[in-house]
C-alpha cells in the first residue's frame, strides 16, 4: 500500500504534490494564434507607415531645395535685366515674357505649374542672352559677366536638385504601388508625388527677332 492510501485510511488529508496540467481547448489555441497574427500585422503596418512618412518627407525636402534655387534665380534676374537694358536695345516682348514667367513662377504651387513657368522663363532668358551677345559693351561689363556666371551656376543647381527630387519621388511612388504597402498607403491616405517632366518647348531653339535691335 502506498503512503497516500495509508493516510486516507487513517483519516488524514491527502495532498497530491504533482502539478496539474491544464490543457487549452482548440478554440483557445486558435484565439492565441489569431492574436499573434494580428500583432504581427499591426507591427508590420506601423513599420510600413513610418517608412512612407519618412520617404514622403524626403520628397518635400527635395522640393524645398528646388524652390530655394528657383527663388535664388528669380532674385538674380532683375539685376541681369537692368544691366542689359541699360546697354542694349532689346525688344520689349522679351522683357515682358521674363516678367510674366517670373510672376507665374512666384505663384506656382504644383510641380506642373512650376515646370511650365520654369520652361517659359528658360526660353525668355535664352532670348535675352542671345540678344545681349550682339552688344560688346554688355559682354565686357564685369557686372553682366558676374551675374551670368551666377545665373549659370543656379541653373546647374536647379537641374541637379530636380534630378534628385525625381529620384526620391520616383522611389516613393514605386513603394506606394507595392503590395502590401499599397494597402497601408490607401488606408492612411498617402498620395503619389508629381514628377518634373521635360516640356516639349524646352527642346526648341529660341527664336530671336533682331529687327528692333541695333548694335552700338
Amino acid at each position: 500500500m502506498n503512503e497516500n492510501y495509508r493516510n486516507s485510511q487513517n483519516g488524514m488529508p491527502v495532498y497530491n504534490t504533482k502539478p496539474q496540467r491544464r490543457r487549452l481547448s482548440t478554440g483557445g489555441i486558435v484565439g492565441i494564434l489569431i492574436l499573434v497574427i494580428l500583432a504581427v500585422i499591426v507591427f508590420a503596418s506601423i513599420g510600413t507607415y513610418n517608412s512612407l512618412v519618412s520617404k514622403r518627407q524626403n520628397v518635400k525636402t527635395q522640393m524645398a531645395q528646388i524652390d530655394t534655387e528657383l527663388q535664388r534665380r528669380n532674385d538674380l534676374i532683375p539685376n541681369l535685366v537692368n544691366t542689359v537694358k541699360g546697354s542694349a536695345n532689346i525688344e520689349k516682348s522679351i522683357y515682358d515674357d521674363i516678367a510674366n514667367a517670373r510672376a507665374k513662377m512666384a505663384g506656382a504651387s504644383t510641380v506642373k505649374d512650376k515646370d511650365t513657368a520654369n520652361t517659359q522663363l528658360d526660353s525668355a532668358l535664352s532670348r535675352l542672352l542671345v540678344v545681349a551677345e550682339q552688344y560688346p559693351q554688355v559682354q565686357s561689363s564685369s557686372q553682366f559677366r558676374d551675374l551670368a556666371v551666377e545665373l549659370e551656376g543656379t541653373e546647374n543647381r536647379i537641374r541637379q536638385t530636380r534630378g534628385k527630387y525625381n529620384t526620391v519621388a520616383g522611389n516613393y511612388n514605386a513603394d506606394l504601388e507595392k503590395f502590401p504597402t499599397n494597402i497601408v498607403a490607401g488606408i492612411a491616405g498617402f498620395q503619389g508625388a508629381e514628377l518634373f517632366q521635360a516640356d516639349s518647348s524646352a527642346k526648341q531653339v529660341p527664336k530671336v527677332d533682331f529687327s528692333s535691335s541695333s548694335s552700338k
